[in-house]
């Protein structure tokens, strides 16, 4: 990939940049679905973090798990989950604003002193969208988006997978050469300086 390819998918809407990756092994914890979906999203971690070169661990010692996902109905549902409000700063606002726009996902990150990540909240309103894909392939979209803090609109236009010939979805080789990339310990944890684009570029190029 080459620098202006990388620079937009972590371009924020006010025109900054900003990457930053995970600075501690990630521990899930998925809310609301049955033991075979569980099992599914758990492998698409395992699976990516294997790729990308991060690690995960059975258990946080700062907060347990630090990779809270919420399938859910309705936006409303989150205002009944105990203590939630003490995680998510002005929840109540929060969900007003998503129900209004009809938002059917939500990511919160939370950053360490150095400005990697350090816990990540997704919430998935399963509306008809979601509940058409498969959960193999909505599994993996939503653990690369929380690989990395991407730009808002990072894969709007393009999905970060793509379908092979025989039909199976698979995360975009050059995605997954960039979430390499992110991941090289010569790399920092956080960047806020547009030159990071072309780093991560020349990183591929030395995995190529």
């Amino acid at each position: 990939m080459q620098p202006q390819e990388i620079e937009p998918l972590f371009t924020r809407n006010d025109g900054s940049y900003l990457c930053a990756r995970w600075g501690r092994p990630l521990v899930p914890i998925v809310f609301g679905v049955e033991d075979e979906t569980l099992s599914v999203i758990k492998g698409a971690f395992e699976a990516v973090c294997s790729l990308a070169g991060a690690k995960m661990a059975e258990t946080d010692p700062e907060l347990g798990a630090n990779v809270m996902v919420f399938f859910f109905r309705d936006w409303a549902e989150l205002l009944e989950v105990p203590d939630l409000g003490r995680l998510i700063e002005d929840l109540e606002p929060l969900v007003a604003k998503l129900q209004a726009a009809d938002a059917n996902q939500y990511r919160a990150f939370r950053f360490d002193q150095q400005g990697a990540i350090r816990a990540v909240f997704v919430f998935l309103r399963v509306d008809e969208a979601l509940a058409a894909q498969p959960a193999e392939e909505l599994a993996l979209a939503q653990v690369v988006q929380v690989m990395l803090l991407w730009s808002e609109r990072a894969f709007a236009e393009r999905s970060a997978l793509g379908v092979l010939e025989d039909g199976r979805v698979v995360l975009r080789p050059e995605i997954g050469a960039l979430l390499r990339a992110a991941y090289d310990p010569v790399m920092p944890a956080q960047a806020s300086d547009a030159s990071h684009a072309l780093r991560l570029s020349a990183r591929i190029g030395v995995q190529g």
